[in-house]
């Protein structure tokens, strides 16, 4: 599936992922192929963990939200 993890600023990362899992402000969950239609509010000071090719990438937020739609992942982050 696509990630997209955008900032003000700057997209940070675009690419195809294996899973991501996202710190949603009721808990953090992760969003695998296929996954159904969403939008999440994140938590602040949360983190991003993302896996693409059997590697494990994390990434320290602020805040922000995530749409997740036909297998498009996409984050917009403080």
């Amino acid at each position: 599936m696509k990630l997209d993890i955008l900032t003000p600023q700057k997209p940070l990362f675009s690419g195809e992922v294996d899973s991501v899992t996202l710190p949603g402000v009721s808990g953090a969950f992760t969003v695998l192929p296929g996954h159904a239609p969403m939008i999440s509010s994140l938590s602040i000071n949360g983190e991003i963990a993302y896996t693409q090719d059997q590697k494990k990438e994390t990434l320290v937020i602020g805040g922000g939200f995530a749409e997740v739609w036909k297998n498009q992942v996409t984050v917009c982050i403080e």
